[in-house]
């Protein structure tokens, strides 16, 4: 195989959120390649694409190994990869994405994922002055946003307590990622130690701006407590989330009880089989199109020290797009100039938060962030 004649590549394209982030790198005028292991299908995807026909592109079958991929990506200068779960797939993605001399990024939701990336691979792609930055989505950069907002506002903050909720229903591949993280541990940060959570616990939380309360889980722990973990200014990070449809909140906790009971038991081989079965029949299918009158999102942050306490909530819509346009800007960007960090960042530490949250305002996928503080 031939290697990129494009500037960025976007790997998975035959989903949803890889379709979204082709959609905007079109809007901002980059060359990209759509790639994926079904060129037929990631065709079809592209097709869908409003304006694809005024895009600079080409759509790339490739086989998901490090040689392929290596070929692939070399002469590119940006991956997005969205082909999860991360912890299965993702390894010959980022070995050929090093290997290749490009900067990383993915849409991941696995905390295990981040973790073994950054002991695995974080200092070689700071030895190359690259960036190796997983989980560049609105599920966990939004909320990154609001609690850099919220550390910035009052100095001698050490506490954040996070709360990601959204409309909606996830799609394909973040259903299958739901799943995948039963089998990980999943961790909190408690006085700046990693402190691992109870698989079954929930957590009853009032919705900002509004009366009504939602239930939400640990997700997998997140990823905000990795990114916080080696931040001087934050010692405790705990962050739970869900959607705002009850029934499936309660189907989410009811799964989690059955893996618990029924699934842990067995071997990794038949605990990966049910679970990818249960996942399929779930959500199989590509999903609408956002409507921005039904897909909100809120991103709530309360962030505490021992003499001063901030709230920010960060209300928006069609969260999907929002991680969509963060990986376009973040390739946007890396074409452009170096990131702020390299190595093993997130968008905020290698992009800027106030440059993110400007990005999502010019969109018209977020508000402006409401923020109370006391001291």
């Amino acid at each position: 195989m031939s290697s990129s004649t494009k500037p960025v590549v976007v790997y998975g394209v035959s989903g949803y959120t890889g379709r979204l982030i082709c959609e905007y790198l079109r809007e901002y005028h980059v060359p990209f390649i759509a790639a994926g292991r079904d060129g037929k299908k990631v065709q079809e995807v592209v097709d869908r694409i409003p304006g694809i026909e005024t895009a600079d592109y080409e759509v790339v079958e490739v086989s998901h190994d490090v040689d392929a991929l290596t070929s692939l990506f070399s002469g590119a200068s940006v991956v997005c990869n969205t082909v999860g779960p991360f912890i299965k797939l993702g390894p010959e993605a980022v070995e050929a994405s090093l290997a290749a001399g490009c900067h990383y990024l993915d849409t991941t939701g696995e905390q295990d994922w981040a973790l073994a990336a950054k002991e695995k691979w974080g200092q070689a792609f700071a030895d190359a002055g690259l960036l190796l930055s997983p989980g560049v989505a609105q599920m966990y950069t939004t909320g990154e946003i609001a609690a850099n907002i919220a550390l910035e506002t009052v100095p001698g903050l050490d506490t954040l307590d996070m709360l990601v909720l959204w409309k909606g229903f996830p799609t394909y591949a973040s259903t299958q990622t739901i799943f995948t993280i039963l089998k990980a541990d999943w961790f909190h940060l408690q006085n700046n130690q990693y402190v691992a959570w109870d698989h079954r616990a929930t957590r009853e939380c009032v919705v900002p701006g509004q009366h009504g309360t939602a239930l939400t889980v640990p997700w997998g722990g997140t990823l905000h407590p990795v990114w916080f973990k080696d931040d001087p200014r934050v010692a405790t990070c705990l962050v739970t989330g869900g959607v705002m449809d009850r029934a499936v909140m309660d189907g989410v906790v009811a799964t989690t009880g059955m893996f618990e009971e029924q699934i842990r038991p067995l071997d990794p081989e038949a605990q990966e089989a049910a679970l990818s079965d249960i996942a399929a029949g779930l959500q199989a299918d590509m999903p609408p199109r956002e409507n921005p009158r039904v897909n909100t999102s809120i991103d709530s942050v309360h962030a505490t020290g021992p003499l001063g306490r901030v709230h920010v909530a960060i209300h928006g819509n069609s969260n999907y797009k929002q991680t969509g346009l963060l990986q376009a800007f973040a390739a946007y960007s890396l074409l452009q100039q170096a990131p702020r960090r390299t190595g093993f960042a997130s968008a905020c530490q290698a992009f800027g938060h106030r440059e993110l949250l400007g990005v999502l305002r010019n969109f018209g996928l977020v508000l402006n962030p409401v923020v109370e503080a006391h001291t």
